[in-house]
């Protein structure tokens, strides 16, 4: 069973923060569409066109370092617009660091899930940001925890880590049990710092296979750098283990059309999922 999701970036770059793996920081002038807020009308269009290409899952993302009052306001009025329109989707919210207040407030607002990912191992992360440390990452996945949403979580391949980080990373996402592992793999953009994607495709299907071992509980979605990463053996990635994939387009980057990649999941003889079956 394979579980589709969609990502609308509600709220696009000119974050102060420094990561170096990521196009929305304001300090690397990446050249990307930036705004403030997206429309209430356009993410309900968004979410709806979401559903109509079966996703079962759909993330409200913010680009910044955390929640604050304002965006807590606009992103529950987004909540509940969707949840009034296209009441069947998994609303998932994706704000960055947050409070286990704000995050009981959205719970309340119809979100049923939180995604934040660690990106890296503790170790190598003060390697690929400054501004804020990876403590905080790890303690919002627990705030998630506490405040009974579901938790995503998951990181970044390929941005100059060695293997070893790759293993820690790992073993701090089976410490939290996230209910989906996001596992993204770096897109190069000649504006950021690091300037390559450093994995090799087997690589790739090898991490897949490890991360089902570990954390055989949890939806392994491959979303971010899919396309990039595996090419023509995308489809390779649900042998490894993948069970989970990210329909339509990224933050920043384009993804691959949602018609294909239905038409691919059926042609393997795989089933869509219906229901998000308490996830």
């Amino acid at each position: 069973m394979i579980y589709l999701c969609a990502i609308s970036n509600i709220s696009s770059g000119s974050c102060s923060e420094d990561c170096s793996f990521c196009t929305q920081s304001a300090r690397y002038h990446a050249d990307i569409e930036t705004y403030r807020h997206k429309s209430i009308d356009q993410i309900v269009n968004e979410a709806q066109k979401a559903r109509a290409n079966r996703a079962l899952g759909f993330c409200l993302v913010t680009a910044g370092k955390g929640m604050t009052a304002s965006k807590l306001e606009y992103v529950s009025k987004a909540a509940h617009a969707v949840n009034k329109a296209v009441p069947d989707l998994n609303i998932i919210a994706c704000n960055g660091t947050v409070t286990l207040d704000a995050l009981k407030e959205l719970k309340k607002c119809g979100i049923r899930s939180y995604n934040h990912n660690l990106e890296s191992s503790e170790s190598y992360y003060q390697q690929i940001c400054t501004t804020h440390n990876w403590a905080e990452r790890y303690e919002t996945c627990e705030n998630v925890k506490r405040s009974g949403l579901k938790l995503i979580s998951g990181g970044i391949f390929g941005m100059g880590e060695s293997s070893d980080d790759r293993y820690s990373m790992i073993a701090s996402l089976k410490e939290l049990q996230p209910v989906s592992i996001a596992m993204n793999f770096f897109h190069p953009n000649e504006a950021l710092p690091i300037k390559s994607n450093t994995l090799h495709i087997e690589d790739a299907f090898d991490l897949i296979r490890y991360v089902k071992k570990e954390l055989s509980n949890s939806r392994i979605m491959v979303a971010g750098g899919r396309e990039r990463m595996f090419g023509e053996r995308v489809s390779e990635i649900f042998n490894a283990g993948a069970n989970s994939i990210v329909i339509g387009d990224y933050l920043t980057t384009s993804g691959e059309i949602p018609n294909k990649d239905i038409e691919m999941i059926e042609s393997l003889g795989l089933e869509i999922a219906l229901k998000c079956n308490g996830q």
